[in-house]
């Protein structure tokens, strides 16, 4: 069964809404789109280039790959993002949209049926990994079913207040072991946690 990862930019509150740029989400009238720029950096970078480095397929809820269908092909040759933007161009996409007809970009998939049962024959299907960025409501439904094994997060030092979260409280309940952390010159810690079973309990007893 291929692993499913979940890669997020978040803020200190946990926050995930519109990191890249002021257009990018501003519903709710959400007003610090692109608050990641001021932190970007060779280290910062460098973990985005590794994320996309071993094979994988995307799996992105329909407002995300709006997103991300208006500006990745469109990228110019010469551009630093060139090598993301060929990768995502070209690898499967598999997206939850009720507009299935729509899908323009190029190697799209709409999921068909119940989103979580989908999910979960994809998972069982021969392929490269699946790999989710942004698609916040996707996200929740994906922690909600206990669908995640692994979390790839970069964590900024900023809070924002309100938006779009990362968690809410429909996530299933899940132990994850942190096995790499590492901290940018500008304060971002980027980890990588990998699932480890039910969320483990004890007790500071006296004496113990």
């Amino acid at each position: 069964m291929r692993k499913l990862t979940v890669a997020a930019f978040m803020s200190l509150d946990g926050v995930m809404q519109a990191p890249g740029g002021p257009e990018e989400d501003t519903s709710g009238e959400f007003r610090f789109g692109g608050w990641i720029v001021p932190y970007a950096d060779k280290v910062s970078g460098q973990a985005i280039q590794d994320l996309f480095s071993q094979p994988f397929e995307l799996l992105l809820g329909r407002r995300t790959y709006d997103i991300f269908a208006a500006y990745w092909p469109h990228r110019p040759a010469d551009s630093n993002s060139h090598d993301i933007a060929s990768l995502f161009n070209s690898v499967p996409k598999h997206v939850a949209t009720h507009r299935p007809e729509t899908l323009d970009w190029h190697n799209s998939h709409a999921l068909q049926g119940n989103l979580v049962d989908a999910i979960r024959t994809l998972k069982h299907r021969d392929g490269a990994d699946l790999l989710t960025q942004g698609s916040g409501n996707l996200v929740h439904q994906l922690l909600a079913a206990g669908l995640v094994d692994e979390l790839r997060l970069m964590t900024f030092p900023v809070v924002l207040g309100r938006g779009k979260r990362l968690f809410d409280d429909t996530a299933q309940a899940l132990a994850f072991t942190l096995v790499n952390s590492i901290s940018t010159p500008n304060g971002v810690l980027i980890n990588r946690y990998v699932r480890d079973g039910e969320v483990r309990t004890g007790t500071f007893d006296e004496g113990e």
